[in-house]
Order: structure tokens, then C-alpha cells, then sequence
């Protein structure tokens, strides 16, 4: 089925980056959040980085003003109904996204395929909660979407070879470069690599070790890394970290390793939540 409209559950930074690049290739874009305010901050921020785009010479303005016009945002769910592919991408919450696939599998038409960005969740017990499970997959985008060149495919228990298929081939006309993730495991790829390393980055400066500048210097200079752990969790999200390592701990057999360091927990209870917030690791409101 050739895909030309995609609907996108989910507004904020990872929602509008993906209703962005699937606008940018020609597809019809409906990104749905569940308040207006929400969608606006989604569609400016998308304008923000097509404007920057113009500035560098990179798309003419009428391009821009293109895009723009191919995605419609929205409160009402209802309007997914037609769309070929969705992309959910709302927060790290299994029980919040089991309920919006089974809303989603309710409205959508049977042959459409349902993506999850999760970054770090079971696509299996997601799928469950649908009636379409071989037509639902994992598409893990990167922060930020319209820059970063990877997208994770994840297969759940039952997912169609089709269905990888499909959504390889969204990825690849978005410009991105795919890898497939054969069974489905807590993290999947990036994220049980990236995980232990930002873990050890907090507790590093946890026990005085170094600074968390000192941190992100090092790790940058000595394995030429684009960004430290701790800018980059601040531009992921700090709380996304948090939420990720519990859920390993969950999942991996409880294991010492994905216990969240003391001041990682300090952060949340704090609201350093990293850039969102004004304050993460470092300041951002200064």
C-alpha cells in the first residue's frame, strides 16, 4: 500500500521532528495531542527548524511554507482514521501506550501498520492490546528527528516480515538508514549500550571522581563523541534516562547494574529535567 498519509500521535519534540521529515518527503501529516496548546508548540517548533533551514540555505521558503502545509494538527483522535501509517510517540508510559494502540486499532483501517517510538519498551506487550499484532512494529527515531539518521525497526512476537517491510521503506524514503532489531529486548540496540554508559557518567560524579563537566570533555575528546552523557541526557531528557533505567532494572532480571544512581533520582525529585525545563546537568535558563 503506498503510503501518503501519516498520522502522528504525539506532539512534542520526538512527534512534531517525525510529523516533519514525513511531510518533507510528501506525505499528508495528522499530529494528534490530546491539547491544543500541545499541538501549537509542536508546529512552531517544527516552523523554528524549517526557518533555520531557510537562514542556511538548505530549502527555498516556498519549500518550507510546503511542508508546513501538508501537516494539520489536532486534538481529535478521529482524524487518524485515514491515515496509511501512524507513528505513535508519546511518553515513556507502557500503560499510556497499550491505551492509544487500542484507540488506534479501533479507528484505523485493517491493513494500516502501527509504529511505536519507544525508545526502550516491549513492541510485544504494546501489540497485545491490539487485534492487529503481526501490523504493529517498533520505529525508534533519534533526537533530534530531522538530523539524526537512524531509525531502530523492532519486531515484536508477532510481527510480519511485511510489516518490517513497510515501515523500512518509510524509514529509507525519510533519508534515514534502518537496522533491524530481531527480537525484542528491553533497549534494544543504542539504548543498552547508551544506558550503562550514562549510568556510569552520574556515578563517576556521584563519588567525586570528576566533574560533570570533566565528564563530558572527556568523552568527547577521548572517543570522539558529538556529545557528552550528560548534554546529551539533557537534550533527550533527564526523566527519560530515569524512566529507561527502571524499566531495565524491571526487565533484566533486576540486576545491580540498572539500579538509578542517587543523583539521578536527586534530578528528578529536583525537576532538572534537562533542557525542557530550563535546567538539567547544566543551566539553561541564564
Amino acid at each position: 500500500m503506498e503510503i501518503r498519509k501519516v498520522g502522528v500521535v504525539g506532539a512534542g519534540t520526538m512527534g512534531s521532528g517525525i510529523a516533519q521529515v514525513a511531510a518533507q518527503i510528501g506525505c499528508q501529516v495528522v499530529m494528534r495531542d490530546i491539547e491544543d496548546a500541545f499541538v501549537d508548540r509542536g508546529m512552531k517548533s517544527i516552523d523554528r527548524f524549517l526557518s533555520k533551514s531557510v537562514e542556511k540555505g538548505k530549502i527555498a521558503s516556498d519549500e518550507k511554507e510546503a511542508i508546513l502545509g501538508r501537516i494539520k494538527g489536532t486534538t481529535d483522535m478521529s482524524e487518524l482514521k485515514d491515515s496509511d501509517f501512524v507513528v505513535e510517540a508519546v511518553i515513556e508510559d507502557m500503560e499510556l501506550k497499550k491505551q492509544v494502540f487500542k484507540e488506534l486499532d479501533s479507528l484505523c483501517k485493517p491493513e494500516v501498520v502501527i509504529a511505536s517510538n519507544t525508545s526502550s519498551m516491549s513492541i510485544t506487550e504494546i501489540a497485545a492490546a491490539t487485534k492487529r499484532s503481526e501490523k504493529i512494529c517498533g520505529m525508534h527515531f533519534f533526537n533530534p528527528v530531522p538530523l539524526m539518521r537512524l531509525v531502530e525497526i523492532i519486531r515484536g512476537y508477532s510481527t510480519s516480515d511485511e510489516t518490517i517491510s513497510t515501515a523500512t521503506d518509510l524509514a529509507k524514503k525519510m533519508g534515514k538508514v534502518t537496522v533491524e532489531v530481531k527480537k525484542d529486548s528491553p533497549g534494544f540496540i543504542v539504548n543498552r549500550i547508551m544506558i550503562p554508559h550514562m549510568l556510569e557518567a552520574i556515578r563517576i560524579v556521584e563519588e567525586g571522581i570528576a566533574s560533570i563537566e570533566d565528564v563530558d570533555t572527556a568523552v568527547k575528546n577521548g572517543l570522539n563523541y558529538p556529545m557528552g552523557p550528560f548534554e546529551l541526557m539533557d537534550l533527550t531528557g533527564v526523566d527519560v534516562a530515569y524512566f529507561v533505567t527502571e524499566y531495565f532494572y524491571k526487565e533484566l532480571n533486576k540486576e545491580s547494574k540498572w539500579v538509578s544512581p542517587n543523583l539521578l533520582k536527586t534530578m528528578i525529585r529536583a525537576n532538572r529535567l534537562g533542557r525542557k525545563t530550563g535546567a538539567g546537568w547544566y543551566e539553561y535558563n541564564k
